[in-house]
């Protein structure tokens, strides 16, 4: 439940903050908040693999978004625009971190956040702001890609110390 309100708080803070600041906002947002929600997303796929993962993810990715439009109703562009992405980005995921599922965690989740930080990266600000925007959709993939690899190792440190290592499925 605690990694459920952490990527809950992360999208809501990060759809908030990109309502009222604009793209300026997004690399900061990448770095602290999106990259918590990529590696919390990996935690969350570990434990719901083989219980309804994707409907449980997709519910996820819409209570965020429904959230943050209650929380705020200007920000329902934002909100459709990272529910979108998030749906882009959770098939992204998934394939690579299966595909890497024989690896070690650190390098699942590592890989698997790249690919999902520069999808995400296109997507959403395009989305959200109505066109591509190539110098927001390089510092959000850079800042998503290191700010999820920092909390990689945090949350691989602390909620992730006393799980397997490895996903079992094939």
């Amino acid at each position: 439940m605690l990694v459920v309100c952490l990527y809950l708080t992360a999208v809501v803070l990060a759809n908030l903050s990109a309502t009222y600041f604009g793209p300026i906002s997004t690399p900061i947002n990448a770095f602290l908040l999106i990259a918590l929600d990529l590696v919390t997303r990996d935690y969350l796929h570990e434990r719901w693999e083989h219980n309804k993962l994707w409907l449980r993810m997709f519910l996820l990715i819409v209570t965020g978004g429904i959230i943050s439009s209650i929380l705020n109703h200007k920000s329902l562009r934002i909100a459709i625009a990272s529910c979108l992405s998030f749906t882009l980005v959770g098939f992204t995921d998934t394939v690579v971190y299966h595909l890497f599922r024989k690896h070690p965690r650190v390098k699942r989740v590592t890989f698997s956040n790249i690919a999902s930080a520069i999808v995400d990266s296109i997507a959403f600000p395009t989305l959200a702001f109505g066109k591509f925007l190539l110098w927001v959709t390089i510092g959000q993939s850079l800042a998503k890609i290191i700010g999820g690899y920092l909390w990689t190792l945090i949350l691989t440190a602390t909620i992730w110390k006393d799980t397997p290592t490895k996903v079992t499925s094939s």
